[in-house]
């Protein structure tokens, strides 16, 4: 878990033409890595600094990885504050991979250097926490900070599956990102299931069966 000391605190609202969110301190959150076989899932809060605005913020699906690793570095360096956090594959297996997104969230969340008054999470289920929140569906392209979680959990995931492809090369992991492609089942029934699988996932679950 990472976070950036924030420069100080303000009243913060994503929405400045709804009054309903007016005087809070919130935070965007979203994960990444719901999908793949292998690999943890990750998420990131952030609360933004309305006085050094970020342009260009979207879904990060919506951006490429250039414009995604520009974009993570603008947001580390002009958020009030920000977290990343994960949850391993192993807990994905014990709690399931919904648990689990909403736990790497909750942990995103707790590890801010400043606590907001408001998490707006992206989706439509919210984890449980000590800070208020907010399920928005498809607010990675709709609330700014939530478009800044995304790109900053999708960068971190990604990053940390390129290291983790000079670990395992037999699986393709640079090219896929653990994400269940022709080429990663290919190479699953090639080389078997590995350490960074996540064994409660149908395809590496057959696999298992198999071995």
């Amino acid at each position: 878990m990472r976070n950036k000391e924030a420069k100080g605190t303000a009243n913060l609202s994503l929405f400045p033409d709804v009054e309903d969110y007016a005087g809070e301190l919130v935070c965007g959150v979203d994960e990444a890595g719901r999908g793949p076989l292998a690999g943890p899932v990750t998420a990131a809060a952030v609360i933004l600094d309305p006085a050094r605005p970020i342009e260009g913020l979207r879904d990060s699906k919506k951006l490429s990885e250039t414009q995604r690793d520009a974009l993570a570095i603008l947001i580390k360096e002009r958020a009030l504050a920000w977290s990343i956090a994960e949850c391993s594959e192993q807990e994905i297996d014990e709690l399931n991979i919904l648990q689990a997104s909403l736990l790497a969230m909750r942990r995103a969340v707790e590890g801010l250097s400043v606590k907001p008054t408001l998490a707006l999470i992206d989706g439509n289920r919210c984890p449980v926490m000590g800070v208020r929140s907010e399920a928005i569906i498809k607010g990675d392209d709709k609330v700014a900070a939530i478009s800044a979680a995304s790109i900053l959990a999708k960068t971190a995931r990604d990053h940390l599956l390129a290291k983790l492809h000079l670990i395992y090369p037999q699986y393709g992991l640079d090219q896929h990102k653990g994400y269940p492609t022709a080429l990663h089942l290919a190479r699953l029934r090639e080389f078997g299931v590995s350490a960074i699988h996540r064994k409660s996932y149908a395809p590496v679950k057959a696999l298992l069966k198999d071995q």
